[in-house]
């Protein structure tokens, strides 16, 4: 099995675009590449997916234990010829200091995968060796087998850097890759622009590709990407086989608006037997005739004005909420189905309206990180006490007077840190700013499903 993990040595590296860059040029080999991404990102992965054409995978490990990790990656990885895993901020850098909480080193030893360490090597010499020695050395588990060094403007430069590194450490330098403005990618409040909006991406990847073929070692990254197969004994079958449905459907909400989704969620309801049907918010005159709505995350902020509008869509999800058909609504979702959203700007737009209240931007990030949310009554997705991991990452507020239906805690080595209430439920309606994956409470989807059959 052929599966390479790229980290960086921190945030802001180059580790996205290296990583972009080697998945074009394995694509434009004609190769069959599965893309993953270590922790809750959605974006990064939405890149991924439009340049290998196959839907890129979340491997988190503070939502799933390391078995399902793996199940992901042996289900999605069958017919690829190899898997590349993107991961997140430094090498080492998870949940707190715990080198096995949530990092990309851990994610490699999970999966067995060799990692090519990108370093920033701008203004360095050996002192880049003394780097990359403390990460081989920080934890000998974890297999560095390559490094590409970024930012290096001439081939004299990365020729002592190469010497330099292999002298003192023994790992390979398998290529640099120069400054190059035109390979940035536009960002916003919340990180890149999700690839949905991005036009002319195409292009841009396509030349991308030829710089890493010119400045890399494609050929020897697959040579060390040759490892063991992954094994799983985590069971799906068993729970799909109690739980399946028949003729029955759900509206998932899918356009610039709304897009942030771990595509394991949606198979999964597939794989229970609901029919998708995908509808805009934005454009779309209703919402699709179903028996639940999947509303996700996005940037409804961006298009309040495509929203507000809409009044048709509005009105049709507001007539389902009080047919008591199930809608379950994370993050964005939350701020479509409250009664307005004021945007950074102080304007007021009409939401759906289901929940009292207002989405109001704010200038930095109110929530950020992982953390729980255990049911203060019974909703669509968890009976009262059931607990759901997720993940928050949001820059608006939710004024309301509306009864909070979770208790949500993020805790450090075993301790709660922070406490506050979040969540919203009404009748078969919740809408709640955590992000979650099924797999990490498989209860929370029974539950769902419950709700539509009575």
């Amino acid at each position: 099995m052929k599966k390479i993990l790229i980290a960086g040595t921190n945030s802001g590296v180059g580790k996205t675009t290296i990583s972009l860059g080697i998945m074009q040029a394995l694509t434009k080999r004609n190769l069959k590449v599965q893309p993953f991404k270590v922790g809750p990102d959605y974006i990064d992965p939405s890149y991924h997916t439009f340049i290998t054409g196959r839907y890129s995978r979340n491997l988190d490990s503070y939502m799933l234990e390391d078995e399902k990790i793996k199940y992901i990656v042996k289900e999605a990885s069958k017919d690829a010829d190899i898997s590349v895993v993107e991961g997140v901020m430094g090498l080492y850098d998870g949940y707190g200091i715990d080198l096995n909480d949530c990092t990309s080193s851990y994610t490699s030893k999970i999966l067995k995968a060799p990692i090519i360490l990108v370093i920033n090597a701008k203004a360095m010499a050996a002192s880049a060796a003394a780097m990359v020695l403390g990460y081989k050395m920080l934890d000998r588990d974890v297999n560095i087998k390559g490094v590409i060094t970024n930012n290096v403007k001439s081939e004299s430069h990365y020729k002592t850097l190469k010497s330099a590194i292999e002298k003192y450490t023994g790992i390979e330098v398998l290529g640099y890759f120069p400054p190059n403005k035109n390979f940035s990618l536009e960002s916003r409040h919340l990180g890149l622009i999700p690839s949905v909006e991005m036009d002319s991406l195409k292009q841009k990847f396509d030349n991308l590709a030829d710089e890493i073929e010119k400045y890399i070692d494609v050929d020897r990254i697959i040579e060390l990407s040759e490892t063991e197969e992954i094994e799983s004994n985590f069971d799906l079958e068993a729970f799909i086989n109690k739980h399946k449905v028949e003729n029955k459907s759900i509206a998932i909400a899918y356009d610039k608006a709304f897009n942030f989704y771990y595509r394991e969620n949606i198979e999964l309801l597939e794989k229970l037997g609901l029919e998708i049907k995908y509808f805009s918010p934005m454009k779309d005159k209703e919402v699709p005739n179903a028996d639940y709505i999947y509303i996700g995350g996005g940037f409804p902020e961006i298009f309040p004005q495509e929203l507000h509008d809409n009044k048709s869509m509005r009105e049709s999800i507001l007539n389902a909420h009080r047919k008591n058909i199930p809608i379950y609504a994370e993050c964005g979702g939350l701020m479509y189905l409250g009664e307005k959203l004021e945007n950074q700007n102080k304007e007021l737009f009409d939401m759906v309206g289901i929940f009292k209240g207002t989405s109001v931007m704010t200038s930095s990030l109110k929530r950020f990180g992982y953390c729980n949310g255990k049911a203060k009554v019974d909703t669509v997705l968890a009976k009262k006490g059931q607990i759901i991991k997720g993940h928050e990452f949001h820059h608006s507020i939710f004024k309301s007077n509306e009864p909070c239906a979770y208790e949500m805690t993020k805790e450090k080595g075993g301790v709660v840190i922070d406490r506050w209430d979040g969540g919203y439920s009404i009748g078969n309606t919740l809408a709640t700013y955590l992000h979650t994956h099924f797999y990490n409470n498989l209860d929370c989807i029974a539950n769902f499903l419950e709700k539509g059959n009575k």
